[in-house]
């Protein structure tokens, strides 16, 4: 789901969250008012005063009402929304949760309204994909953001390291070398199934495949295994724990300790760790996660939001013509420069040249994925049986055995049949 992956980026604009539960801009009523629902934090007051003041004078007889809502229970909120008479007119959610809004027929089919003025074949995969169900494009991508390796500069001269890696192979000997004298190469923990996700796609692997309309579990793939296995790899080069995930204990306060080589996270976490470590001010450092070759980066799940249009919403006109206007170029390149976001389109990247760690993301992005495109893969999250998966494997267990057991578990949650509500 896009709350965690972006609780890195969402920490460069802490100061700037939206307050209370509505926010109306001033102004005169109009013949039309948009009614939309954004999530908390998605962006700052001033990226939205600038985008009402500017969107109202285009046409002046358009109000919009945006109401801020919390991702603690949203997915119920939705739902009941989608099977009212008039829902909103707008919804922004999560890239991950347009399959299980889909499912319920109350979104608008937004393939012919929106996709060819929106340019939607340079949309990033991670984003586009979600927003796509069985060839219709209900969701339509806002923004995105994504995990990059966080590096600690002075260790890495220390040990006379001038570039960051470009390839895995090449990640794992700068890992190995930094990995000495009571520092860790690495911090990641044992159950970081994110992380885990981009090392099995880039070996060609899935978490779960769809066949005949039947969803089952993929981890016992011959490919998802080699995945598994160079996770392996990199996690011994650290001390980070096999049986708990980046958040037990928050592995921004490992890393601020000061001997801690690399993190994988949102570049958003730098401002964290310096929080609780002001001596590493200015000497953090980023890159992409390599990839398997120096021309390609690694893959990685992607975070974010799309944006959806009820099929019973008070004037799906209306709507669309904002959510036409909010995943356009230029408002685009005014979210990515106010709130160090990936855009929904590469080649606007350019925006964040400059900020590193953006920058980071924005060229990982590319090879931005997606959790499977199922209904049900919410279930599977809820009880996430990757994460004793990967436990297991690390704390000695058969991986194929392991894996097989993991696998079947997500078959049965994805057929409705694994007893998670």
């Amino acid at each position: 789901m896009k709350n965690r992956v972006l609780a890195g980026a969402v920490a460069l604009v802490s100061s700037l969250v939206l307050g209370g539960c509505g926010y109306l801009p001033s102004g005169g009523s109009g013949e039309t008012t948009v009614d939309i629902w954004l999530m908390k934090d998605s962006v700052s007051p001033e990226f939205l005063d600038a985008f009402t003041t500017s969107y109202e004078s285009e046409h002046p007889s358009v109000k919009l009402k945006f109401t801020v809502q919390e991702w603690g229970g949203i997915g119920p909120k939705v739902l009941k929304a989608l099977k009212e008479d008039e829902a909103p007119d707008v919804i922004e959610v999560g890239n991950t949760q347009v399959a299980q809004y889909a499912e319920t027929g109350g979104l608008r089919n937004l393939t012919l309204e929106s996709m060819r003025d929106l340019g939607s074949e340079d949309w990033i995969p991670g984003l586009a994909e979600p927003g796509s169900i069985d060839g219709v494009q209900y969701g339509i991508p806002w923004y995105a953001a994504n995990r990059v390796v966080i590096y600690n500069k002075d260790l890495f001269a220390q040990a006379g390291i001038d570039a960051p890696p470009e390839t895995r192979e090449e990640w794992i000997e700068v890992s190995e070398q930094l990995d000495t004298g009571g520092n860790q190469g690495m911090y990641l923990a044992g159950q970081n199934w994110y992380v885990l996700a981009g090392f099995i796609w880039d070996e060609g692997g899935e978490l779960a495949e769809e066949n005949g309309g039947d969803w089952q579990g993929a981890l016992d793939s011959p490919k998802a295994l080699r995945g598994m296995k160079f996770y392996q790899r990199l996690q011994a080069l650290g001390d980070g724990p096999r049986d708990a995930d980046e958040e037990q204990p928050p592995q921004t306060d490992v890393f601020a300790r000061g001997n801690v080589a690399q993190i994988i996270s949102t570049p958003g976490s730098a401002a964290l760790i310096e929080q609780k470590n002001p001596e590493l001010k200015g000497k953090l450092g980023y890159f992409p996660i390599p990839g398997k070759t120096a021309d390609v980066p690694g893959s990685v799940f992607t975070g974010g939001s799309e944006l959806i249009v009820p099929e019973n919403a008070g004037d799906r006109s209306a709507g669309i013509g904002v959510v036409k206007a909010l995943a356009g170029e230029k408002w685009q390149t005014e979210l990515a420069r106010a709130m160090s976001y990936v855009p929904n389109k590469p080649e606007l990247a350019e925006a964040v040249v400059g900020e590193e760690g953006t920058a980071a993301m924005a060229k990982g992005a590319t090879r931005g994925r997606a959790t499977p495109n199922s209904a049900q893969w919410a279930k599977v999250e809820a009880e996430n049986p990757i994460k004793p998966y990967m436990t297991a494997v690390l704390q000695g267990g058969d991986p194929a055995e392991e894996a097989a057991t993991a696998s079947e578990r997500i078959s049965s949650l994805l057929a409705g049949t694994g007893g998670a509500d």
